[in-house]
């Protein structure tokens, strides 16, 4: 590690003990660049944080006693950064090349866009669609209530919120870029405040590039960064579509008037009901609607605690669990 880093790249750890200590091996050995890696582990059963700091002693493990969150966690390991740029990598994935090379070159050519996304890939190496997002707006909500975001999946007008008519190999410009794999020049990211500590997990990163582009930035896909994103071990799939859904009724709570985040969640509520028809999953998110609808809480209490020394010796580390959850998207 340089004492000069200049990327200081920002992973969040929850139960991916297995999965991160792979990822720090290929960003390691794979980039060119001078980098520090801060490791925030949100209260991992694991011994995530032991089994870093044993084999990546250079790498900066903060051990949280609780679970923050994924923008909290964030917010955490970004306060300790000394890079000139912050790279949010998750540990679900795998470098394809020298994907922070290619991000940092391409930033520091195009410096007018601020924030920058490359390309998450499947096994096959097709694009996953995880890596940037549509904006929220009243007629993406109406065409999932509606089921027409289900039903024509491909369309441009009935299913704006997965941008299928985005040409991922070509990139450019695009509305909002996921947690998943960001990057941003540290003093935009000072500027902004980091991501708003409402969010325990999904639709920060959306919140964070709304805010970002009322200052004149202009998040970007750099078709050239690309990870493998292993994704998905997380919680169940019922309990990813409610945390899901609590990021949107948050975003809307906090961003939009409140006759409009009140018809966005009108709008939600039907989409579900409408799904609820056709699968049980989607029957449990119903029933659980009272917790969605409301959002994530907000926060009452400083989010970042007190870091913790690592925990148990390695030689107590348990075998990983293979439900482990995620981090982020």
């Amino acid at each position: 590690m340089s004492l000069d880093p200049l990327v200081s790249v920002v992973l969040v750890s929850y139960n991916t003990r297995e999965l991160t200590l792979k990822n720090l091996a290929g960003l390691q050995a794979g980039t060119a660049v001078p980098i520090e890696i801060i490791v925030v582990d949100n209260a991992s059963t694991d011994n995530s944080a032991a089994a870093i700091g044993h084999a990546y002693p250079e790498v900066r493990v903060l051990h949280q006693p609780v679970n923050l969150g994924f923008g909290n966690a964030v917010n955490l390991g970004a306060a300790h950064a000394k890079g000139r740029w912050i790279l949010l990598i998750n540990p679900d994935t795998e470098p394809v090349g020298d994907v922070i090379r290619t991000l940092v070159e391409y930033a520091g050519s195009h410096p007018e866009y601020r924030i920058y996304t490359g390309r998450t890939l499947r096994a096959d190496h097709t694009d996953d669609g995880h890596s940037v997002h549509a904006l929220p707006s009243l007629w993406g909500y109406v065409c999932f209530a509606t089921g027409l975001s289900s039903l024509r999946r491909r369309s441009q007008l009935f299913n704006p919120d997965e941008l299928p008519g985005l040409d991922r190999v070509i990139g450019g410009e695009v509305p909002a870029v996921s947690g998943c794999l960001l990057l941003i020049d540290r003093p935009l990211w000072e500027q902004l405040g980091g991501f708003t500590p409402d969010y325990f997990m999904y639709s920060e990163d959306i919140d964070l590039s709304a805010r970002a582009r009322d200052l004149g930035a202009r998040p970007v896909l750099v078709p050239e960064a690309q990870l493998l994103h292993v994704g998905g071990a997380a919680s169940s799939t019922v309990n990813k579509r409610i945390m899901v859904l609590r990021g949107k009724t948050t975003f809307v709570r906090l961003r939009w008037s409140p006759g409009r985040a009140k018809l966005a969640r009108l709008l939600m509520s039907a989409g579900v009901l409408v799904r609820s028809a056709a699968g049980a999953g989607w029957r449990d998110v119903w029933r659980q609607r009272a917790t969605w609808l409301s959002g994530w809480p907000a926060p009452t209490a400083p989010a970042a605690v007190p870091t913790q020394p690592l925990p148990a010796p390695i030689s107590a580390v348990p075998s990983p669990d293979p439900a482990a959850a995620r981090p982020h998207p």
